[in-house]
């Protein structure tokens, strides 16, 4: 900074997100020791396996902080800061602000960020992991931009370096089918491929509502050999691709669908939609059973190859037509809207509900479905886990919220503990930790009132942190 600058100081307390009243505070404490330094399991998220196969520096601090975390962007966007004045090039190739320029409009409206879990993630990052001891803000944007420029051009903030000080045990990335995992094989030929994992998404390939859907199949086809006209040799190209995936140790599938709907159709149905989906003849509902139908297909393949299943439902995506013409998808436009569960999912559940050795991780974004909807179907599928809160609700408030409506009904053992769902490489340390301090003041609520013992208090502080996703992810 410059001389005579003022800043507001940066300090972690130490006790923040627990309790304030002391002696549900002074256990939280004790169960926060317990899972502090355990590993961090990452089993998924949307981190770019490049980092890790290639290695390089990070380029500079707007293109790896600002720039593709659309948590950040679309609460400046909200305030009427341009996205090009954030660093995102339009899908046409117009300018966009230097990085330094991008930072300082960044820095200029930190305060935005009060409240929010973007807030808490972006305080332990500059805190912890650059070692600021003042607030970002208009006054110290440049000190921030060259902090972190110099650290990020030495060899400890690496990608490989910053995974090791992380304590990272296993991440998973996510990948299309079309992708050739290219990284993920350089990264076995170093022997990361079991420290970086893939993540099978299909969605290019089974929606017929994802832009280039006709061409992503013909693609598919052309990756596989299969013919990809016939619904059986569409389902054989997927097969294929599963299989090359969990080459690459991936031990799970994503499926981001609008909604959670399931189908069991007959063959003649399922070519038919297909042929309509390639045509481009297929209305609103016929998408769904088509979307509904691969998912029971992709529900039969994994108890084939033994990869679990992740169901994101209920995003609006891309609710601004404007957004996405000028610049493509995930940017923030994103909505949750309402869910239903018990009745979409029922053609899944009848035909594999009851199969322990299939394993369903469900996500919402619909907060009125966890204790009337996922808690007791989790609390009764053997196939069936909750994920944890995700993208809108991972947060202290939305974790809080989660816990006390599921818990009661489908305990802790029917959930997947943590995973991050992050872009953003530097906030996972970050985001754990307040995953780590919410369970652990939960716990210690449950032990203050004398409905759990602190030995059980303890050893479920554990799990949340680390063993659920293990079991989970079949790590």
């Amino acid at each position: 900074m410059s001389p005579g600058t003022t800043a507001t100081a940066l300090d972690l307390h130490p006790d923040r997100l627990f309790p304030a009243e002391p002696t549900v505070r002074s256990i939280a404490r004790e169960l926060y020791a317990e899972v502090v330094d355990l590993p961090i399991v990452s089993p998924h998220g949307h981190t770019d396996p490049a980092w890790f196969a290639e290695d390089r520096p990070f380029a500079d601090p707007t293109t790896l902080l600002v720039t593709p975390d659309h948590y950040l962007t679309r609460m400046l966007h909200s305030q009427g800061v341009r996205l090009e004045d954030l660093g995102v090039r339009p899908r046409d190739g117009g300018p966009v602000a230097e990085p330094r320029d991008a930072w300082r409009t960044f820095a200029a409206h930190a305060r935005l960020f009060r409240g929010t879990p973007s807030g808490l993630w972006l305080d332990h990052t500059f805190a912890t992991v650059f070692g600021f001891d003042v607030r970002l803000g208009p006054e110290t944007a440049d000190h921030y931009y060259d902090g972190i420029a110099a650290a990020l051009a030495s060899d400890g903030f690496r990608p490989r370096a910053l995974f090791e000080r992380f304590g990272i045990e296993v991440l998973a990335t996510t990948e299309s089918p079309l992708d050739d995992l290219a990284h993920h094989d350089r990264l076995a030929t170093d022997g990361w491929n079991d420290r970086v994992i893939t993540t099978f998404r299909p969605d290019p390939v089974v929606d017929p509502d994802f832009d280039g859907y006709v061409a992503n199949v013909e693609r598919l086809g052309d990756m596989t050999g299969c013919d990809v006209t016939r619904w059986d040799g569409y389902l054989d190209a997927l097969r294929q691709r599963r299989a090359d995936f969990r080459a690459r140790g991936a031990t799970a599938t994503d499926h981001g669908h609008p909604s959670a709907a399931t189908a069991d159709l007959d063959v003649r149905e399922c070519q038919r939609l297909l042929d309509g989906a390639r045509a481009g003849t297929l209305d609103p509902d016929e998408s769904e059973h088509l979307r509904g139908q691969v998912l029971v297909e992709m529900a039969a393949m994994s108890l084939d190859d033994g990869m679990v299943l992740q169901l994101h439902p209920g995003s609006r995506r891309n609710h601004s037509p404007r957004i996405l013409e000028r610049f493509g998808r995930d940017k923030g436009a994103d909505i949750p809207g309402p869910t239903d569960y018990v009745d979409a999912l029922r053609p899944l559940l009848d035909r594999f509900g009851l199969e322990p050795d299939l394993r369903i991780i469900l996500f919402t974004l619909d907060e009125s479905t966890y204790a009337r909807e996922l808690a007791p179907l989790a609390g009764f599928y053997p196939c069936l886990t909750l994920g944890p809160p995700w993208w809108f609700f991972d947060s202290v408030e939305g974790m809080w919220r989660f816990r006390r409506a599921v818990t009661e009904t489908a305990g802790f053992a029917n959930t997947a503990g943590f995973n991050d769902d992050t872009r953003a490489f530097l906030s996972i340390p970050a985001r754990h930790d307040v995953a780590r301090r919410v369970d652990c003041a939960y716990l210690a609520t449950l032990v203050a009132e004398h409905r759990l013992t602190p030995d059980d208090a303890t050893e479920l502080a554990v799990d949340c942190a680390v063993g659920l996703a293990r079991r989970a992810y079949r790590l």
